[in-house]
């Protein structure tokens, strides 16, 4: 790869990614070709529109491909291929929003043929539509992160408490 630092070539310009079936979840974005670690891979592209218009826009859907930027009050509403990567608890991938864009990263060398995925660590919507089915060995078994899994169970306790009160 040509270049250094942030004016690197673009690993999507010079691999091919797919889709085809999952496991994880319906349908996945695979590569046909190796991947090193810390390349950018693709770019999280669709429109951008704010959380409020998204929850709109998707209330009776059971599928969206929303990802949250900035502060989380705009979304950009997924159309491309990096909509089709996978939450994954034990992932090969990571996002990085980078002056306004939203890049999919390798975070370690990823085989020809292997599944991207990343950590979705959701944070907010309904309690049971975040279910995982990743089969890490460390799954958390949702795509809500550690911290909003620590934060619901924390007020469950309290809601617990002040009913037996």
């Amino acid at each position: 790869m040509g270049g250094s630092g942030k004016y690197r070539i673009l690993a999507s310009k010079l691999m091919a990614l797919i889709i085809r079936s999952s496991a994880i979840h319906a349908a996945g974005c695979y590569t046909t070709g190796p991947i090193r670690n810390r390349i950018r891979i693709v770019e999280y592209t669709g429109p951008r529109i704010s959380k409020d218009q998204a929850d709109e826009k998707y209330e009776n859907s059971p599928t969206t491909y929303l990802f949250g930027i900035g502060d989380g009050s705009k979304v950009i509403d997924g159309h491309g291929i990096a909509m089709f990567i996978n939450h994954s608890c034990d992932p090969n991938c990571e996002t990085s929003e980078i002056r306004g864009r939203v890049w999919i990263k390798a975070i370690r060398d990823i085989a020809a043929g292997e599944e991207l995925t990343y950590d979705y660590n959701l944070y907010d919507g309904d309690e049971d539509e975040a279910s995982c089915n990743c089969g890490a060995g460390s799954c958390r078994k949702s795509m809500y992160s550690g911290e909003e899994l620590a934060r619901r169970t924390r007020a469950a306790k309290r809601a617990a408490a002040k009913k037996r009160r």
